[in-house]
């Protein structure tokens, strides 16, 4: 008569079952008091999700500020979703954002002492962590097929009971081994799956860091935890891995809460602290007054690609999602005028419960902020970057003179309050354009918005005495001087008060003359701060522009 151990043998041929060998190989880390370990565990089944994005930035912020480790993991045990350079992509992105792991998967070679970090790559691990539950009587060999599985769910409906593969519904859970043996040696499919033991009257309860106690229905259905494939399903994957790669905290979304109950039922039978959850809020979308998901098929911003797309900075993404995950963020940002997160203290205790709503003007604000505060060659170089990809005719104008382009794009940021004129990359070439003569000749071929109540012969005038006599020198204040010394002799009054006491008197104030300045060196009544255009523009382009002609 076979034995458990004769089971165990005849499915997994070869595998150690003994928990120790797997604890020599993967020792225990030997982390600081309060380290924690985290990881980011996609499956390679498309791009990042913005709400993915959002799961690893928390992961990688509580590794950072506490000196632990941030892992990448790949789980790519469900082959048929698998899509081939999905995890390259994945894990391109992430590092395009800042968020770099301190170990894992990498395309040129794993980085670490826990891998290999795909978990393809995991088989044998796994099996031996299966083949203990066997032999530990925790597991057993099922034959039910898909056909199989679709009766029972037939009864199970007709029945009005709960569906799922648990209790007298359980059709292989009893089998004697003799059975077993006879049909793993005559050829037949089979899986191997958890013996739960739980009751499906009782409760799990465990605390969730967000979310504080919540109790749950016990788990007693008998999952799949090795498939036909020789591979580990999900649920028995990532409780194996996180056991060996140490992690203490996983942070994942809220969907998973139901689950909680039977992956704790696994580190429990197999003899493992469980390490803490923290369930996400999701990311929710306003449609038409109602709540809803982020949806990719729906929402352009559901994707990360979406923002590289449109040239949205990686960090401003990032500041914008913490502003999501806790509610003290913008207040910090307002109090120390710092967008640095890795200088903010997050916590989970400050993570709302309620999914967050996506919030393009508020991503757009910090977007603003952020930018304003970045300046010299090295945003050059990161504008240049997006460019290569997403807008030739920008890049063309940097590579013309890049340094001429920083300083375009660098006016008054040098202020206590800096200009935001643009919230991603894709603003910037129509802001800048007017600084270059060609793309100012379109503009001007267009017609410029002269104040009507100006006659060609006053403005011509007015731009010949400044052609003449305007101080170009690097002082504003001399600058502004001179302004108002040839718009006086032209008739304009210089102080406000007085034009409005008497306007019939004046052809205008000193704003309306600035705004024909303007008008005429921009070809826009806004413009950035009209003395640093002029120094940037220099004196013969300026009076080029001066000419009505």
């Amino acid at each position: 008569m076979p034995t458990l151990n004769d089971i165990a043998e005849l499915v997994l041929p070869g595998i150690d079952p003994s928990l120790e060998h797997l604890e020599e190989r993967f020792p225990k880390r030997e982390l600081k008091q309060g380290a924690e370990v985290t990881r980011f565990a996609p499956s390679p089944t498309g791009f990042l999700h913005t709400g993915s994005l959002f799961t690893a930035l928390i992961a990688y912020v509580i590794a950072k500020q506490t000196g632990g480790v941030f892992i990448f993991r790949v789980e790519d045990t469900d082959t048929k979703r698998t899509i081939e350079g999905s995890d390259r992509q994945l894990l391109g992105q992430l590092l395009r954002f800042g968020i770099v792991p301190d170990e894992g998967w990498f395309p040129e070679g794993d980085k670490g002492a826990y891998g290999p970090y795909r978990q393809s790559l995991r088989a044998d691990i796994y099996k031996s962590a299966v083949k203990h539950l066997l032999l530990e009587g925790k597991a057993y060999v099922d034959f039910a097929t898909p056909e199989d599985l679709a009766k029972i769910k037939e009864a199970q409906e007709a029945s009005k009971v709960l569906p799922g593969y648990y209790g007298i519904y359980a059709r292989d859970r009893n089998l004697p081994l003799e059975e077993v043996e006879r049909r793993v040696k005559a050829g037949e499919p089979w899986v191997i799956r958890y013996k739960s033991m739980g009751d499906h009257n009782g409760k799990t309860g465990f605390d969730d860091l967000i979310r504080g106690h919540i109790e749950l229905q016990d788990n007693d259905m008998d999952i799949v935890i090795l498939k036909r494939d020789g591979l580990p399903t999900y649920h028995f994957a990532h409780v194996v891995d996180d056991h060996l790669m140490g992690t203490t905290i996983v942070s994942r979304g809220e969907e998973w809460i139901p689950s909680t109950p039977v992956h704790l039922q696994l580190f429990a039978d197999m003899g493992w602290k469980a390490p803490r959850y923290a369930h996400l809020p999701v990311i929710m979308k306003l449609d038409h007054g109602n709540k809803r998901k982020l949806s990719k098929r729906k929402d352009p911003e559901a994707s990360v690609g979406y923002f590289e797309e449109m040239g949205y900075m990686p960090k401003a993404v990032l500041v914008y999602l913490m502003s999501i995950a806790n509610s003290n963020f913008e207040e910090w940002t307002i109090e120390t005028k710092d967008y640095d997160i890795s200088h903010f203290g997050f916590s989970f205790e400050k993570m709302s419960l309620d999914g967050a709503l996506f919030d393009m003007d508020k991503l757009n604000y910090f977007s603003r902020e952020v930018l304003a505060r970045e300046k010299g060659m090295g945003l050059v170089r990161e504008i240049a970057d997006w460019a290569a990809v997403h807008s030739p005719s920008l890049l063309a104008k940097i590579n013309r003179d890049p340094a001429y382009f920083s300083r375009c794009i660098d006016i008054e940021k040098d202020r206590p309050n800096p200009r935001k004129d643009y919230a991603k990359y894709s603003d910037i070439e129509a802001s800048v354009a007017f600084f270059y003569d060609d793309e100012f000749a379109k503009i001007k071929a267009k017609g410029l918005p002269y104040d009507p109540k100006f006659d060609k012969e006053l403005i011509s005038a007015f731009f010949g005495k400044c052609r003449e006599s305007m101080d170009f020198g690097e002082d504003e204040n001399a600058w502004w001087n001179s302004v108002k010394a040839i718009a006086s002799a032209m008739g304009f009054a210089i102080a406000n008060k007085e034009y409005k006491a008497n306007p019939s008197a004046y052809k205008g104030n000193m704003a309306d003359a600035a705004g024909l300045l303007r008008v005429a060196i921009t070809g826009s009544k806004n413009s950035p701060n009209l003395h640093e255009v002029i120094s940037i523009l220099g004196k013969e382009r300026v009076c080029a522009r001066l000419c009505l002609d």
